[in-house]
Formats: structure tokens, C-alpha cells, sequence
């Protein structure tokens, strides 16, 4: 298949680019990474009359790492966010997730933020963000505004970007010391959009027990779905973990749905699985986190 026609417009800055958004309104798409979009044009899912490139705006293509976050512009591939070492260093879990995106060939050409801005429900990052509580950065020649992972995602491959928006940057929170994470699903073949998967997020004291836990779900339900399960852990030690009951409750909160590949009872028997595996990964990575004082006193 061929994309229908289309006008191409470049933007070389910014404000161009806003500018640029704003004349072409509903006609219009972003392109950066191109990997979710071309496939969308290519079947005729998508038949914009104007695509608006991004790729040599200034200032979209750094990735800023701070104590307290990691930012990412609009046009960061996945692959060089996976391969930042501060970024890593920082946020672990952003490397996990990306290593579950696609195959190879598309981290190198596909952008996290583009990721993010289409809203796949099972996309990893989309997950990421609402599991981090991260938050998108939004521009147009309106003006700018920030935007939770509740207010972006509304439903399968919907946001609540305007026409005339471009999400600019999305920041990941860093997580607090003594956490640790994991990343657990099941597709077919690696790369494949999973089955059903969890991103998982554990804390632990300086005695290695479990004070802080959630896990996020994908491909689960219409949007990326976060649960709270730091009252049911709250006081195991994270080399007993008995996670199979908060992860039976976790499990009641999604939403899944029968299609070629799974029925929904099989995806909702596998995100069971999977929330216990993560959770205990999870619990795991954040004991090897803990300073080794911290050790000494248990």
C-alpha cells in the first residue's frame, strides 16, 4: 500500500513549526520518528492533507538528565535514550522499557515522545510515564501547558492534543532512593506488541522491606492503567514477597478485550502472572539498590 497524497512542510524552528500547526488545524500530523504514523498512512488509517516534520527544529533532540528527572525532547529516538548512561543511571527503568520496544531497527528511527503522543495503550512508555507520574509538555501558538499522563491519555490511539499542539518534551520523574523496577509481559515474538504486560515500581526501607509499591498495565484496557498496591505489601520483606493476592486485586482493575491473538480471560490469567514476577523483580532490583550500610543494619 501507498499513502495518500499528502503536502510535505519542514519546519526549521519552533515557532514555525506552532505556526505552521495552527494554519493546516485538523488536516495536519507530526511527523518525527514516522514509525506508528507511516504504517497508519500506508494502510489509509490516516490520510492527513498536510505532514508537518519536526526532525530539524532546534532544541528537540537532547535528552536533560537532573537529580530530580529526565527530560526528553520530541525528536529523541528510542535508541539514544536507551543508550544515555545518565539517563540510565538516573532512571533505570526508561532502558528497561525501551529493550521491549519494537525491534532495533525502529528504536533507531522511532521517538519516545512520538511514542507517547500516540497514545497506543500497548506501547511500554506510554505506561512508563503514568507509572513515574511524569508529565508532557505542550506547545502551540497558544502558548504552552503541562499535561498528566490522565489528562493526555483518553482512549486507544487517543490523546488530548489539539490539532495545533505538539507535545515538545515528556519528563520521567526520578524515582525515590531504594526503589527498584522491572518490566514483565508476553508477546509472541520479541517485539511484538505483548499479550498483556506490567511495568512495576517497589520501595524499600533501610530494613528491605517493601514501603512503596505500583505497577502500570499495557495493553490491558483503552489507556495505561496504574494501581497502587503499597498498603497490601506494605512490611514484607523483599526475599519473601507474597505478592499473588495484590496482584489478583491489581488485575480486577483492568479492562481487557478478545481479539485474534488472546481472549480476554487468557489476558487478564497472564497479567496475574506477570504482576507477581514484576512485583518480586521489582522488590529485587531495589534490594541491590539499597547501600550497603543500609544492609548492615538489618
Amino acid at each position: 500500500m501507498k499513502p495518500p497524497p499528502f503536502t510535505y512542510r519542514r519546519a526549521t524552528d519552533l515557532d514555525e513549526a506552532l505556526a505552521v500547526l495552527a494554519e493546516v488545524g485538523d488536516d495536519g500530523k507530526v511527523l518525527a520518528g514516522g514509525q506508528s504514523l507511516v504504517p497508519l498512512l500506508n494502510f489509509r488509517l490516516a490520510a492527513p492533507k498536510f505532514l508537518v516534520d519536526v526532525n530539524r527544529v532546534a532544541g528537540l533532540d537532547s535528552v536533560e538528565t537532573t537529580d530530580a528527572h529526565v527530560r526528553v525532547g520530541a525528536t529523541v529516538r528510542h535508541a539514544d535514550l536507551e543508550r544515555d548512561t545518565a539517563a540510565h543511571a538516573a532512571n533505570p527503568l526508561l532502558r528497561r522499557a525501551l529493550q521491549h520496544v519494537a525491534h532495533p531497527v525502529i528504536r533507531n528511527r522511532g521517538t519516545t515522545v512520538g511514542s507517547i503522543a500516540h497514545a497506543d495503550p500497548a506501547g511500554e512508555m506510554p505506561a512508563v510515564l503514568a507509572l513515574l507520574g511524569g508529565h508532557g509538555e505542550v506547545a502551540s501558538t497558544r502558548g504552552t501547558r503541562t499535561v498528566t499522563p490522565d489528562e493526555l491519555f483518553v482512549g486507544p490511539l487517543e490523546s488530548s492534543l489539539g490539532p495545533d499542539e505538539l507535545l515538545t518534551h515528556v519528563v520521567f520523574p526520578t524515582p525515590p532512593a531504594r526503589t527498584g523496577s522491572a518490566v514483565e509481559e508476553l508477546a509472541r515474538r520479541h517485539g511484538d506488541y505483548a499479550m498483556a504486560g506490567v511495568v512495576a515500581l517497589v520501595g524499600l526501607d533501610g530494613d528491605l522491606h517493601v514501603t512503596s509499591a505500583r505497577v502500570a498495565y499495557l495493553g490491558l484496557s483503552g489507556v495505561p492503567v496504574v494501581v497502587d498496591l503499597g498498603e497490601q505489601l506494605a512490611g514484607q520483606s523483599h526475599d519473601a514477597l507474597e505478592p499473588a493476592d495484590a496482584a489478583a486485586e491489581a488485575v480486577t482493575h483492568t479492562d481487557p478485550q478478545d481479539d485474534i491473538h488472546a481472549t480476554a480471560d487468557y489476558r487478564r490469567h497472564l497479567a496475574g502472572v506477570l504482576t507477581a514476577r514484576a512485583l518480586r523483580s521489582a522488590a529485587a532490583d531495589a534490594a541491590a539498590r539499597t547501600p550497603a550500610t543500609a544492609k548492615a543494619t538489618t
